[in-house]
């Protein structure tokens, strides 16, 4: 309920709005629950969007897009838009457009929520691999202890308040810390 946000040493509350647009397009990823991906576009087109936003060229994002769309299994599926495509698949679009620009943050709620178990797993050992290869912060919520479990720090929230953070000292009761 308070404190300040830094990303790379800039205190965002005093960003403006053009500033923070910048910010989120080129240092966020968002993996929503919901998918929001756009309806009327391809899932390639779904995908480039943010990095035509970013300003880069459009054969340069299409490259990287198919890239994406390998990377989580949906290679073949570029030209289909979301209506042809399973809640899982969609999932998935969604998570190729959170890594568009290589962000420095990926905030993920319930990445794996529309998954099938195999899927969901290669899902987060793709985004565990980014976080230690790339130096990513992922920023996950999750019901799924599987999830939970690959996290460095696993923060438990009940009715919006901290039950449980080790890493601050915090334990509920009959709750152990993680090595």
């Amino acid at each position: 309920s308070s404190g300040k946000v830094f990303i790379d040493e800039v205190d965002i509350a005093q960003l403006d709005a053009y500033e923070l647009a910048w910010l989120r397009c080129r240092k966020i990823g968002y993996i929503f629950q919901t998918f929001n991906i756009i309806q009327v576009m391809t899932a390639l087109e779904n995908i480039t969007l943010p990095m035509v936003f970013a300003g880069m060229n459009n054969d340069a994002a299409v490259e990287k897009g198919l890239q994406l769309l390998e990377l989580v299994g949906l290679g073949d599926r570029y030209s289909h838009k979301p209506f042809e495509l399973s809640g899982g698949q969609q999932q998935r679009v969604a998570i190729a457009r959170a890594l568009a620009n290589d962000p420095a943050i990926i905030l993920a709620d319930e990445p794996t929520g529309n998954l099938d178990g195999a899927t969901g797993r290669m899902i987060l050992g793709l985004l565990t691999d980014m976080r230690a290869s790339e130096g990513a912060t992922l920023i996950l919520v999750t019901h799924d202890s599987n999830a939970a479990d690959r996290a460095q720090r696993v923060v438990d929230l009940e009715q919006g308040k901290i039950q449980s953070d080790p890493a601050n000292g915090r334990m509920a009761e009959g709750s152990q810390p993680m090595p």
